[in-house]
């Protein structure tokens, strides 16, 4: 590559750069200050991308070194947000037209890798020995560090019964797992109800999807003419939804007050407030999270404790809740950034500090750290014999009830 060739390429990946961080960072262009933070360190940018043209071991791919650039760049900013290559973007689009299966799993990033906050019952995912809390280090055999999120969750997705391979780290192995799991279309479980002891009613909740609230509430009703006089609300793994379906959730037990509110650089704050025509019920409640708990249902916790209509018991949420937007760029690639944020009553931004409960109690993991399975066959299995289980959050939650008046 002549040196002619090579100045014209650097010179263009340096646009691309400065025109993303300046779009990132809502700058106006031509007429920003000088003073800018961020124009000083275009400097910065164009000595390194200098620096790696003319003094690197050896002949550097530039463009390929610009898209790790950007990569990173834009994910700094915060797992919702991605860059996309004309090329990913393409295949990312034609994908998603033609995908109809998934593995039924919440991910997210956490530590520049691929992190399952959540597994629905009965999935594709739960069915392979999916859990919680896993890390998929590679997705058929490429590294998820050098994955952004839509891309992701792009290739999870696909024809049902078709299959995708995933390394899977866990803590309690020294080795990643490779696991097979086999896409399906994935039908969302039914909220679910229960009385418990002493008149305390129970709902399940597995996702907060469209119409999900009126399950909801017709479960509420249902109870109370069976005679519950306290709630349960069981919000622990549940993070796939929709916020507005989150905002009504929240509504059917907080009659008043801030539910929410969304608010980024360039979007103005808007505050969704109780409805007192909304809610149905004034019994006292208890809220269970867990780190699997996320997005809309990390709303409906935080209006409920920050409102004081009732009590969080469980573990310190995921920490989920931006509105992401798309901007196409001039090459045929894609930007992907979070534009606004949910914030609690208080002024919290949910993904920065998720939810913490005010009643802390630790999931009980000792079924799982008992299995120190590194996937070799050590022989038949003495049969099992049937291990009692208590719930310990939820043991909880009914004495903060018991101790709670009508």
């Amino acid at each position: 590559m002549s040196m002619k060739i090579k100045a014209a390429v650097l010179v263009s990946s340096f646009a691309v750069l400065l025109f993303v961080v300046a779009g990132s960072f809502g700058l106006g262009g031509v007429h920003a200050s000088s003073n800018d933070g961020s124009y000083r360190q275009m400097q910065v940018y164009s000595e390194v991308l200098s620096r790696v043209q003319s003094e690197y071991v050896e002949d550097p791919n530039i463009p390929k070194v610009t898209d790790g650039a950007l990569h990173g760049l834009v994910e700094s900013l915060d797992a919702n947000s991605s860059y996309l290559t004309p090329e990913a973007y393409k295949a990312y689009k034609a994908h998603k037209s033609e995908a109809k299966g998934e593995i039924g799993a919440t991910i997210s990033k956490r530590f520049g890798y691929a992190d399952v906050v959540s597994v629905l019952p009965g999935s594709p995912a739960e069915k392979a020995g999916i859990e919680a809390t896993d890390i998929f280090e590679a997705i058929e055999g490429r590294s998820t560090r050098d994955m952004s999120l839509l891309e992701i969750r792009s290739a999870l997705a696909g024809a049902p019964g078709s299959t995708v391979n995933v390394s899977v780290v866990r803590a309690r192995r020294a080795e990643p797992q490779k696991m097979t799991i086999t896409r399906d279309v994935v039908n969302i479980p039914p909220v679910s109800d229960k009385m418990l002891d002493e008149g305390i009613g129970y709902v399940k909740v597995n996702a907060l999807t469209k119409g999900k609230a009126q399950e909801i509430a017709a479960k509420i009703k249902s109870l109370e003419k069976s005679g519950a006089k306290k709630l349960v609300l069981d919000l622990r793994n549940t993070s796939q939804g929709e916020e507005s379906e989150g905002v009504a959730t929240a509504n059917l037990f907080v009659n008043h007050g801030t539910i929410t509110y969304l608010q980024g650089q360039k979007f103005p704050r808007q505050a969704f407030n109780a409805d007192p025509a909304k809610a149905v019920t004034s019994l006292p409640v208890a809220v269970l999270v867990n780190k699997g708990t996320a997005g809309p249902a990390e709303i409906v916790a935080a209006a409920i404790l920050e409102n004081a209509r009732g009590d969080l018991v469980g573990e310190k949420t995921f920490g989920e809740g931006s509105v992401p937007k798309t901007f196409d760029l001039p090459d045929g690639g894609a930007l992907i950034l979070s534009v606004a944020k949910y914030y609690s009553p208080s002024g919290k931004a949910i993904q920065e500090t998720a939810v913490t409960p005010n009643v802390v109690v630790a999931e009980d993991n000792a079924e799982n750290a008992i299995s120190d399975d590194d996937g070799q066959d050590s022989g038949p299995e003495p049969e099992a014999k049937p291990k009692p289980t208590q719930d310990d959050q939820l043991h909880k939650a009914i004495e903060v009830l018991k101790s709670r008046t009508s």
